[in-house]
């Protein structure tokens, strides 16, 4: 693996692990699932600058951009409603639809790229009701 795909590779594993973290600790907390969810903004702030720098140092993987700017999407919403807006089932639902689309580009960094289209959705209705739930 080239250094540049290599650290990116391992910058999607920081960012991945960070917000697996972030939502362990949603669901850990004793509060029910339809209390506000405070997370620390400025924690989720810095993750996603790192999220930015990370899509901006991928320009050169055309193959990583489409799940990195999910990801971005995901996390733009997220920040806008953060913190307390949310009820703490809608904000696990946010998490794990950031960390999806970065489990996909390591997937594709890694040279899993069969793994990976396998297991991606992909019409933009498609992945909708999946974040969806539906």
């Amino acid at each position: 693996m080239p250094s540049q795909r290599s650290q990116l590779y391992y910058t999607c594993v920081f960012l991945h692990v960070s917000f697996q973290a972030i939502r362990n600790a949603v669901t850990r907390s004793p509060a029910g699932d339809e209390t506000p969810c405070w997370l620390d903004a400025h924690t989720l702030k810095l993750l996603c600058r790192e999220l930015q720098r990370c899509r901006w140092e991928a320009s050169p993987f055309k193959h990583i951009e489409a799940s990195l700017d999910t990801a971005i999407y995901h996390c733009g919403l997220l920040m806008a409603q953060c913190p307390g807006a949310l009820n703490r089932r809608l904000c696990q639902h946010h998490l794990e639809a950031i960390m999806a689309p970065l489990q996909e580009a390591m997937l594709q960094l890694s040279g899993k790229r069969g793994q990976a289209s396998a297991s991606r959705i992909t019409s933009p209705r498609q992945r909708l009701l999946s974040w969806l739930g539906w």
